[in-house]
């Protein structure tokens, strides 16, 4: 597999030079316009190490500096890059952290209105052995987005390629006034952390792959009764970690979003 890669993406490269070297993929991230940006290189000989380190460096860099923006959506765009086959492919972190630019130079998204729908995707039979290839991915990532309050938007790069932008907005600061010195006390307790089932999880990792879903689809997928279903989507809707958005569908709520960051996060 890991030939299989190094030769599928050696068909974009230009030179016969490049043939057979790892894709490189270089993250620049900003912590002022003012002054130069921290550059990193990455490259791998493997699909799922490039895509694991690149995502999580990514996520890392952002959070550090007070970014937003999920693991899950961050690993989603960089599974994308295999379309443009990592080409001269560019992760640019600025704001905060609360905006991440991925940029390439392969042959670009004709139809940006449609590459969100659910379905439509131009992935060959050599790119559905390291993803799913079913068009999901810009519809889950501009789904957990808007939760956030934020959006995804696809432009054309210069000469060729395309440029993806994540973007969400800073935490809003509470608008209660400052509470007055109280008498000092014992601390309170933190929050219990959300504990699920090993299959609440999987139904959480199911809405999170198709964006929405029912009992009806989530017991055919899991191989569970509909019923079952229903009882697990109940408790997570309990838990806030999924919301009822639509006749009988459930998408993940921004709890839902952060639980998931925990999950996939290495």
């Amino acid at each position: 597999m890991q030939d299989f890669f190094l030769r599928l993406t050696s068909k974009a490269k230009e030179t016969p030079e490049d043939a057979g070297q790892p894709p490189e993929v270089r993250v620049a991230v900003y912590d002022s316009l003012l002054s130069p940006p921290q550059i990193v290189s990455l490259s791998a000989e493997d699909f799922n190490e490039l895509v694991g380190e690149l995502a999580s460096r990514t996520h890392a860099f952002a959070r550090e500096r007070g970014g937003r923006i999920p693991f899950v959506v961050i690993r989603e765009i960089m599974e994308n890059l295999i379309h443009a086959f990592f080409q001269d492919a560019i992760v640019t972190i600025m704001d905060n952290g609360n905006t991440i630019r991925i940029s390439d130079h392969g042959p670009g998204i004709k139809d940006k209105e449609r590459a969100f729908l659910p379905g439509f995707t131009t992935a060959t039979r050599d790119m559905r052995q390291f993803i799913k290839g079913v068009g999901s991915g810009l519809p889950v990532a501009r789904e957990q987005l808007a939760f956030l309050g934020g959006a995804i938007s696809i432009e054309d790069n210069l000469e060729r390629g395309t440029v993806v932008t994540l973007q969400v907005g800073p935490p809003q600061p509470s608008a209660r006034p400052a509470p007055r010195p109280a008498a000092p006390s014992a601390p309170a307790a933190a929050p219990a952390p959300v504990r699920i089932t090993p299959r609440q999880r999987k139904v959480l990792l199911l809405i999170n792959e198709l964006g929405s879903a029912g009992p009806t689809s989530i017991a055919k997928e899991l191989g569970m009764s509909p019923s079952t279903a229903y009882r697990e989507l109940y408790a997570l809707e309990t838990l806030q970690l999924v919301a009822t958005r639509g006749p009988g569908k459930r998408t993940l709520t921004e709890e839902g979003i952060a639980y998931l960051d925990t999950v996939f996060e290495p």
